[in-house]
């Protein structure tokens, strides 16, 4: 299990070498989603097929899975459903290629496929986020809703990995567009889940802070709820 700083390669921490098990974990816990990141495909460095295969065997019959990284083809998005998940998230080839949201919408379904919006200064990154493209969040978001998506998955790479809180502004943005927008990065303390809920977004993923014991899952869950507001 390996976690980022702002997406960079070289600034990653090791949390645990068995996934399987670590899912187990958060299942018994009370986790209802799994978000799960190919860091290898996402870099172009080979792929980690069998150990998505093993984290849905063990817990994909109680828990739905959510997978990301290096989904650049119709083919690679095939393979992702044919492993087990409930969602593919798809980023590079969503921003680079106008012929890839349809078709991929028309192999997955809107309700197993998502967008993967990922912004530095307002720009979105690709491939795996060692480039920027000219493109804005706000024009992506616009396109791939027209295209018939449904769930964006949007992140601030400045802050993923820092535990700096999420950008809610800009993931209230990009739900404008009349999509369902989960913020990813940034998310620190239970007040940052309560206040992704009360703008109305329709998820957070969180994963530095669970790790690390900043809080448990158990009141995370409560938190995403809108619950105990203080």
């Amino acid at each position: 299990m390996v976690r980022l700083s702002q997406g960079e390669a070289a600034r990653q921490t090791v949390y645990g070498d068995d996934p399987a098990a670590v899912a187990e974990t958060f299942v018994g816990l009370g986790a209802t989603w799994l978000h799960l990141v190919d860091l290898d495909r996402a870099f172009g460095e080979g792929d980690n097929g069998a150990v998505v295969r093993g984290v849905v065997e063990a817990v994909g019959s109680r828990v739905r899975i959510q997978l990301g990284g290096g989904v650049r083809s119709i083919g690679h998005l095939k393979e992702a459903l044919d492993l087990g998940v409930a969602r593919v998230v798809v980023g590079t080839a969503a921003a680079l290629d106008f012929a890839f949201v349809p078709a991929a919408l028309a192999a997955a379904g809107p309700g197993r496929l998502a967008v993967g919006i990922d912004a530095r200064a307002g720009l979105v990154a690709v491939r795996g986020w060692t480039e920027a493209s000219t493109l804005r969040a706000e024009e992506l978001v616009g396109r791939v809703v027209a295209e018939g998506v449904e769930t964006v998955v949007y992140t601030d790479i400045s802050r993923d990995g820092m535990l700096q809180g999420p950008d809610i502004e800009g993931a209230v943005a990009l739900r404008r567009a009349g999509v369902a927008v989960i913020t990813s990065g940034g998310v620190s303390t239970l007040d940052d889940l309560r206040a992704v809920c009360t703008a109305g977004l329709a998820g957070a993923i969180v994963g530095r802070a669970l790790y690390e014991g900043r809080f448990g899952l158990a009141d995370a869950l409560e938190a995403a709820r809108c619950e105990s507001l203080s």
